[in-house]
Formats: structure tokens, C-alpha cells, sequence
């Protein structure tokens, strides 16, 4: 009896044995499933007005402009120049701080804002900065503006991105931003660079790469160790929010909200 039950005991961890193995070659683990990450590189540091909450982060004929959003009333509203050398900050724009401004863009001439609750957006002399008309969105929000030399490209917040005609800012088409079939929101401030658009994840640390062809995110830059370093000079720091090309030279720029500091980065794009 001892035997026949020592033998059942024998079968019974057997059986397990391969139900294991079984349910493991049915639910591999090797199976990829993460955005691959895209390594970069510090290339300098410079100073940034620590007082500026950004929204919007563009180069123009050599400058960086940057336009604030408005927390609360006592901040402000603005659009200037960021000075990489002094970290001042040059005010050319400034809008009441109820309307809260977002992003930015530069397009045939113009400078282009977008505020967060209104619908509405403002369109200034790209060289003198005097106000020459408004605009309607009928997104329910307004974040990031970018272009890519045709459209005006916005996002909202949501997972999609609006594309603008510059001309009467009717929609050309909305483009749907997914990763691994998911959709990908909170999309927010936008860079486009040598055919890609990049947004800011609005709450992360993460810079996701996009094919406007098909709108899949193919990769994505991990920002984590500059928000870091950021917390650590300014504890009142907040999100990663800002990516800029300076195209005539090649160079990519970051920031955030409250940084002390602005991060000229390097990689494969």
C-alpha cells in the first residue's frame, strides 16, 4: 500500500511537472513587447529662467523662443526668447494670464499660440510680434504646435494630433497616435525633426518618437535622469515639457517646467 501510494505521488508531481512546461511554451516570455528605448547623450548645459512655466519650445532663425503657460496669477502668460549663453528671458508676448498660453510655431512668416481651455488661438508678425488675428479650434483643448513646413500640426492632450492649413486654419486630416495598437495620449508639447514628430508625454519623463505616416510610435526617449538633476537644483521643478531643433545646426534642446536648466542632447534622428 506504502508503494502504491508513494508511486501515485510520483505520478501526480509528473503531471504537474509538464502542465508547466506546457502552459510555458504556449505564453513565452521572450516575446518583445516594450517601444525600443533611444539612447542620448548630454551634450551641454545652460541656464533657464526657473520662473518660466513652458509650454511651447521652438527654434527660429537662430533663437529659442519659448512660450508660458499660467498656473495661477501670478505668473504670466509670454512668449520670448530664452538666451542659452545668460538663461535671461525676453519677453515679446504677453496675453492675460486667464487665457493661459500653450504652444507655439513659426510658419511663413507668422508666430503662431495656442491657449489651453478657449479654442482659441492668436497669430502674430513672426519679426515684430504685433498681434494680426485670431483663430478657432474646434479641439476641446490646445497644447503643442509644430509643423512640418506645410501644416500646422496640434495636439490636445488626447491621443490624436490635428493638422492645420496654415492659410485659414481649416483641419487637413487628424492623425491617430497608437503604440502597439494602443492609443497613446496625453500628447503634448511637439518637435519635428528630419521626418518624425516628437511629443512631449504629458506626466512622464518620456519623449515619444512618431512616423507621421501611419502615426506608431517607434520609439522613445527616456528623460528620467535630467528630470532628476533638474529636482535636485530646483525641488519646485515640475514635468519634462519642451523639445527644440535648431536645424541649421543640428542641435536638439529640453526642458521643463520650473528648470533651472536646459539640456542640449544627442541622438540617432
Amino acid at each position: 500500500m506504502k508503494l502504491l501510494k508513494l508511486f501515485l505521488i510520483l505520478f501526480i508531481l509528473v503531471l504537474g511537472c509538464k502542465s508547466t512546461e506546457k502552459k510555458t511554451e504556449e505564453n513565452p516570455t521572450t516575446i518583445e513587447t516594450n517601444t525600443p528605448v533611444i539612447s542620448f547623450n548630454v551634450a551641454n548645459v545652460y541656464q533657464h529662467d526657473p520662473t518660466l512655466f513652458t509650454e511651447g519650445f521652438v527654434f527660429n532663425n537662430g533663437k529659442l523662443y519659448e512660450s508660458t503657460g499660467s498656473p495661477d496669477e501670478k505668473s504670466k502668460s509670454m512668449i520670448g526668447i530664452s538666451d542659452l549663453k545668460t538663461g535671461k528671458f525676453d519677453k515679446k508676448v504677453e496675453i492675460n494670464y486667464q487665457l493661459f498660453g500653450e504652444g507655439i510655431v513659426f510658419l511663413n512668416n507668422k508666430l503662431y499660440q495656442l491657449t489651453w481651455k478657449t479654442q482659441t488661438g492668436y497669430i502674430y508678425n513672426a519679426k515684430t510680434f504685433k498681434k494680426i488675428g485670431e483663430f478657432k479650434i474646434k479641439n476641446a483643448e490646445g497644447w503643442g504646435m509644430t509643423t512640418d513646413g506645410q501644416n500646422i500640426i496640434i495636439s490636445d492632450g488626447t491621443g490624436n494630433l490635428t493638422y492645420l492649413n496654415p492659410e485659414n486654419l481649416s483641419i487637413v486630416k487628424t492623425l491617430a497616435i497608437t503604440e502597439y495598437d494602443n492609443p497613446l495620449v496625453n500628447l503634448n508639447e511637439l518637435e519635428y525633426i528630419n521626418g518624425f514628430i516628437y511629443a512631449n508625454i504629458w506626466q512622464s519623463d518620456q519623449i515619444a518618437k512618431i512616423d507621421p505616416k501611419n502615426g506608431k510610435v517607434v520609439g522613445r526617449l527616456d528623460l528620467s535622469s535630467l528630470k532628476m538633476d533638474a529636482n535636485t537644483k530646483n525641488p519646485l521643478a515640475d514635468v519634462l515639457n519642451g523639445i527644440a531643433y535648431d536645424a541649421a545646426n543640428n542641435k536638439i534642446y529640453v526642458t521643463g517646467k520650473f528648470w533651472i536648466n536646459i539640456y542640449e542632447i544627442t541622438f540617432p534622428h
